[in-house]
């Protein structure tokens, strides 16, 4: 099994951490004495979130589409605590929902597809070279049910968590060797705040299709997360786990 530090020794790059998933998650690892980077654009919630976790959190306002901002990040982090061991890619939205294909805004597509798929391949990528030289990291890409089985009325959302679970399967057979694994999860529905600008019907509909009738919580989540990320879990790479109360059906 490939060395790996004490998680009160290790330093986690959380992007979306203001809010939902990002940080929930964050404050999980908080608690195991991870240091954590808030990563989210939203200078504000990412200064109160922080301040909120106490000395172990680290602001960082980013814009995960745009390299040179991921990378300014990064190294300011990798300066401070000589490396990055855990990341996560958390940041997401939905896009218009409720709509069929030939209706959707080209300029919403786009930027459906920059925040999910092009931000989490730009982090892993700025990343992955310290995670090398270091011989162990944890990278976990956020997908979706919808990724796996497609939501009618998200095509948008859909496409980009598909490629998620696809650039992972990819990353992690690269990677397989060095001792970084690269694994996603795909929940289906998780009451958070992305969730409640959606029209009823199309939350609806996600539900109908859960066979234990209910959400996620956020919780149910982070406790998954965090056995993804962690040291122990050092033989699954590439994988896609699911969190789908029994809709998934591969």
């Amino acid at each position: 099994m490939p060395a790996s530090r004490p998680w009160s020794q290790q330093t986690a790059f959380i992007t979306g951490a203001a809010g939902g998933l990002g940080q929930v998650l964050a404050r999980r690892l908080v608690a195991r004495g991870v240091t954590v980077a808030i990563v989210d654009l939203a200078a504000d919630r990412v200064a109160s979130v922080a301040a909120s976790l106490g000395p172990l959190a680290r602001g960082l306002v980013v814009d995960v589409t745009q390299p040179a901002s991921v990378a300014a990040a990064v190294e300011g982090l990798v300066r401070e605590r000589g490396g990055i061991d855990i990341l996560v890619n958390a940041a997401g939205i939905t896009g218009q929902t409720n709509i069929k294909s030939h209706e959707v805004d080209l300029a919403d597509f786009d930027r459906v597809l920059a925040l999910n798929l092009r931000g989490s391949f730009i982090t892993s990528q700025v990343i992955l070279p310290h995670m090398l030289r270091a011989g162990y990291g944890r990278i976990l890409h956020i997908a979706s049910i919808a990724g796996k089985e497609g939501n009618a009325g998200m095509v948008a959302y859909s496409a980009s968590k598909a490629a998620v679970i696809g650039m992972t399967k990819s990353q992690g057979k690269e990677y397989a060797e060095t001792g970084v694994t690269i694994n996603t999860i795909a929940p289906a529905v998780i009451r958070t705040a992305m969730h409640d600008t959606m029209p009823v019907e199309q939350f609806k509909y996600m539900t109908d299709k859960i066979p234990m009738h209910r959400c996620c919580s956020l919780e149910e989540f982070a406790v998954m997360a965090e056995f993804i990320v962690s040291p122990e879990n050092s033989f699954t790479t590439g994988f896609c786990f699911d969190l789908s109360g029994g809709r998934a059906t591969y």
